[in-house]
């Protein structure tokens, strides 16, 4: 669920950027998708953007920039899980140029983020503009959808979420499906009435959903509201959700089952704080007091510890999270988690925790379009079955022109492009070769499984779903 900010740092070279300036079936659709704020934050030219790609390696799966990209940064008026005003921000970016791809009425990718643990989380940062050398404050993820989408011809609308960024939320609704997902229409909803009102690229009614890790729960999330509940004021073309923990329940089962550390996911120590504060301040019933569900002494931080700016090694260091460079060490002696909660999940009929993670469980629904499902079977931050399971279920429910393909990166057995899956293990090689030539004894496989979720799969997926797209694309036109 993590997208870490190593995650190809450096995708494209630094670009120049001007200084950053400042209804539905909803029953008051005017109140959400208001906009607050709207500015255009920045340029980035084709030249620069295959800059980049060139020298990060990437332009071999993002193809050269077809665009040039205008970076737009808005504030929209959403809503918390408790249904009260909220406020929130979201890069926009906009592909223009003189090319036909680039210009007049373009698809839009409405593009939800992975987790990230810093507050100021921004996906308009597309460029570094701290002043000192050795520090880059752009954000990679947002470079990456940049070159993968924006510079294609697609317009991109990425929220930041509730909770981030300039958000009047003091705390993020993490994996809450019904949250997020109308942060994720509010913000199409203000994107839509900026590019109306100020941009001459347009959006076309095509609409695809995406994100990675936690963006691929609230990329579903989002699939799966809008056709319930939004279906008069917009049309999903296709979805294509990335790794992500979309068995919910599943996976926080596994995680607690034996009261040892050896099913915990990489990254365990990190999401379960995000999520147990969300949910206990979205339904209230998670626990009593924090030190229901935490050990000593982290029962005193836990609950308001992410998002923050403060870098996990402070946090370490400052005895708020186990020192465990894993970060596996959920139960036991020194971990996170009390036994008594680890149990109370399994024990308990009416446990509060166990409910909320059925709840946002995406299973048990069926998408009316498009979907395709993107993940790498060695992942050990969110599980390959999350990706299987969902596609089963929706899948025995389905036609079959609808039905979901699961694209397993590890195989070709899945449909995954064969060139694409070479490429992949390619990467995967180089990871490991460099690992061993630095003394790694294992084969560098430890290396490899260190950067699957947060480093490796994410282009190659979104390579993936991108191909995907453009075939719904010209099959719809």
């Amino acid at each position: 669920m993590r997208f870490t900010r190593s995650l190809v740092a450096a995708l494209t070279a630094p670009l120049w950027l001007a200084a950053c300036g400042g209804g539905g079936d909803d029953p008051t659709p005017s109140e959400r998708g208001q906009v607050l704020a709207s500015s255009l934050a920045g340029q980035a030219t084709a030249q620069q953007i295959d800059a980049g790609t060139q020298a990060s390696g990437l332009q071999p799966l993002s193809g050269p920039a077809q665009c040039n990209v205008d970076v737009r940064y808005i504030v929209y008026v959403t809503r918390d899980p408790q249904g009260q005003p909220a406020t929130a921000s979201a890069g926009v970016l906009v592909p223009s140029g003189s090319a036909a791809a680039c210009s007049g009425n373009r698809p839009v990718v409405l593009y939800a983020h992975g987790t990230t643990f810093t507050r100021t989380k921004n996906m308009a940062q597309v460029s570094d503009t701290d002043p000192d050398p050795a520090v880059d404050n752009s954000d990679s993820e947002a470079k990456l959808v940049m070159a993968m989408f924006a510079a294609q011809g697609y317009i991109v609308v990425a929220p930041n979420y509730l909770g981030y960024d300039r958000s009047s939320l003091t705390w993020h609704p993490y994996l809450n499906a019904e949250a997020q997902a109308l942060d994720m229409i509010d913000a199409l909803r203000a994107a839509k009435k900026v590019l109306t009102a100020e941009s001459a690229t347009k959006p076309s009614p095509h609409l695809f959903i995406t994100g990675y890790s936690q963006g691929g729960h609230v990329a579903m999330a989002t699939h799966k509201v809008i056709e319930r509940d939004y279906a008069r004021e917009f049309t999903v073309t296709a979805s294509g959700p990335m790794s992500g923990p979309y068995n919910l329940a599943k996976m926080t089962t596994i995680i607690n089952s034996d009261g040892t550390n050896a099913n915990v996911n990489a990254g365990g120590t990190l999401f379960t704080p995000l999520l147990l504060t969300s949910y206990q301040k979205s339904y209230g019933n998670i626990y009593s007091s924090p030190s229901d569900a935490y050990q000593a002494p982290y029962a005193s931080t836990a609950e308001t510890l992410f998002p923050t700016d403060t870098p996990i090694p402070t946090l370490i260091a400052q005895g708020k999270l186990p020192a465990d460079p894993t970060f596996r060490q959920l139960f036991g002696p020194g971990g996170l988690i009390n036994e008594s909660f680890r149990v109370a999940f399994f024990s308990n009929p009416n446990n509060g925790f166990k409910a909320a993670v059925e709840r946002n469980t995406l299973l048990g629904w069926t998408p009316q379009r498009p979907m395709a499902l993107c993940y790498g079977a060695l992942d050990p931050t969110v599980f390959a079955f999350n990706s299987t399971d969902a596609a089963a279920d929706f899948n025995s429910r389905l036609p079959a022109e609808l039905q979901v393909r699961a694209f397993d990166l590890e195989t070709t057995s899945s449909s995954t492009p064969a060139d694409l899956y070479a490429a992949f293990s390619l990467r995967k090689q180089q990871v490991a070769q460099e690992a061993v030539a630095n003394g790694a004894v294992d084969g560098g496989m430890s290396a490899v499984l260190a950067k699957y979720h947060g480093e490796l799969v994410p282009p190659f997926c979104a390579a993936l779903i991108r191909g995907f797209f453009g075939t719904v694309l010209m099959s719809s036109l």
